[in-house]
């Protein structure tokens, strides 16, 4: 078959053919009278092995060792051009990333863009300083808050975390799907994070996202939800405050907390019930943090408490308690 038909029927242009002849992947292996090239069955088929491989993205180098080697090993082939085919995806994934994010904050002019990009170059860097210089730069160009909320999730330097929560912060409401879907995540690091970002954002929505991540099985979410929740005055966070007292889990901060909410005339005897409910059937160590909680209480639910308490069989617990009452008979308009 000459290179004419060749090409008609194979696709494959006649310079192309020329040129794997020139480079001795495909040479044809007759010769007409006149001099014409003239193609066998089998270099037709040597054709489409060139063109297949061609369309996996070998080189023709490539290509030219691949079929010159009697002990090439296709699936070694296969999965260096799976490796190098996932690098260049992620390498275009972040480029689509950053130019999302370029349109997200909207910039006016080049100089605009430029200086997003130099953000975005900034939080890329494998140095945590570059990173955070990159968040607290004194320029006023806005930051995609999506852009932030993404970064904040896969944040491990508390450092520059706490730059990217201050920004957060500072964007108001905004960014806050993103870090309740964190909040959900199957990795707890990032469950962690994403709920102490969602603590500093004011807002019904992330105060939803939060109460939500009061049935986390992971103690230190709930615990940062607890404490965000019930400062702002949401009776949910109750029975994970009264728990992180019993256990011990920043035990002071949950008191706090509690001693606020029972502020309310409404919400203080649900508190003191809860408080004194566990101290019937905790362990020792439990039962003095819980007497020590009680003194964050209104004095005047607490102090009979603290009274009963001063009777207690367990010595540290009565001590205690006697040492609190006290200090609500002398001063009996505060608590602890």
């Amino acid at each position: 078959m000459l290179i004419g038909e060749v090409a008609r029927r194979s696709g494959v242009s006649s310079r192309m053919l020329r040129h794997y002849d020139s480079l001795g992947l495909v040479r044809p292996t007759g010769r007409t009278v006149g001099g014409y090239r003239e193609y066998s069955d089998e270099d037709i088929r040597r054709i489409f092995h060139v063109e297949s491989l061609r369309s996996l993205g070998l080189s023709l180098r490539q290509i030219g060792r691949a079929m010159a080697d009697p002990a090439f090993e296709p699936s070694d082939l296969v999965g260096d051009l799976i490796r190098r085919t996932e690098e260049r995806l992620n390498r275009e994934q972040e480029l689509l990333d950053r130019l999302r994010a370029v349109d997200a904050s909207a910039p006016f002019g080049w100089e605009g863009v430029l200086r997003i990009v130099e953000l975005l170059r900034g939080l890329n860097s494998p140095h945590a300083a570059r990173r955070q210089q990159a968040i607290l730069s004194p320029e006023d160009v806005p930051m995609p808050t999506e852009l932030l909320a993404g970064a904040v999730l896969a944040e491990a330097d508390p450092n520059v975390a706490g730059a990217l929560r201050w920004a957060l912060a500072r964007a108001g409401g905004e960014g806050v799907a993103s870090l309740a879907s964190g909040a959900r995540s199957e990795d707890v690091d990032v469950r962690r994070r994403a709920v102490h970002a969602l603590a500093g954002i004011p807002g019904d929505e992330a105060t939803s996202a939060l109460t939500e991540a009061l049935g986390d099985p992971d103690s230190a979410v709930r615990a940062r939800a607890a404490l965000a929740v019930g400062s702002r005055g949401r009776t949910e966070a109750v029975p994970t405050l009264v728990r992180m007292v019993v256990e011990g889990t920043t035990d002071v901060e949950a008191a706090e907390v509690l001693g606020t909410l029972a502020r309310d005339a409404g919400r203080a005897d649900r508190i003191m019930g809860e408080l004194t409910g566990e101290l019937a059937t905790a362990e020792p160590a439990a039962r003095i943090r819980l007497t020590q909680a009680l003194a964050e209480m209104p004095p005047d639910l607490a102090k009979g408490v603290l009274l009963d308490l001063a009777e207690d069989d367990e010595r540290a617990v009565a001590l205690l308690a006697s040492a609190l009452a006290g200090a609500l008979v002398t001063h009996p308009d505060g608590g602890g």
